[in-house]
Order: C-alpha cells, then sequence, then structure tokens
C-alpha cells in the first residue's frame, strides 16, 4: 500500500473514532494532515478574536519545513495512537 493510500485509510478512521479526543491531540492531527496534504502553512493568521482559528494556524505553522511525506508517516503514527486510545 503506497504512503498516500496509508494516509487517506488513516484519515478515515480517525474521522470515525467512538470518542473526541482532546484539544491537543485534535490540533497535533489537523496540523499534521493541513501539512501532508498541502505542506507549509499558505495563509494569513486569523484575527484576535478568532481563537480557535489561531490555534489551528499555530498548530499548522509549527510544522513549517516539514516534508509532505514526513508529515504523511507523523500523521499515520498518530491516528494509529488516536485509535487504539479512543475507540
Amino acid at each position: 500500500m503506497s504512503l498516500e493510500e496509508r494516509f487517506n485509510e488513516a484519515a478515515e478512521k480517525v474521522k470515525n473514532l467512538s470518542k473526541r479526543p482532546n484539544d491537543d491531540e485534535m490540533l497535533e492531527i489537523y496540523a499534521l494532515f493541513k501539512q501532508g496534504t498541502v505542506g507549509d502553512c499558505n495563509t494569513d493568521r486569523p484575527g484576535m478574536m478568532d481563537f480557535k482559528g489561531k490555534a489551528k494556524w499555530d498548530a499548522w505553522n509549527g510544522k513549517k519545513g516539514m516534508t509532505k511525506d514526513a508529515a504523511m508517516e507523523a500523521y499515520i503514527t498518530k491516528a494509529e495512537q488516536l485509535v487504539s486510545t479512543y475507540n
């Protein structure tokens, strides 16, 4: 199975977790997903009152420089951890 296929399979598993992971875990999985699919953050940081948007942007921007392949591998590893914890 290719890296992209494993990544997509892991993303489906994360969508179908029986319980919601904590906020830090959600930010980490979001950041790895964005880095693995888009690459480095390419948007402006959200405004002062958009706390959720800023947290997501900061998490993704924190992965700056990580290759898409490395981000996909890290995402798969994190997804497996979340599945074992929350399913």
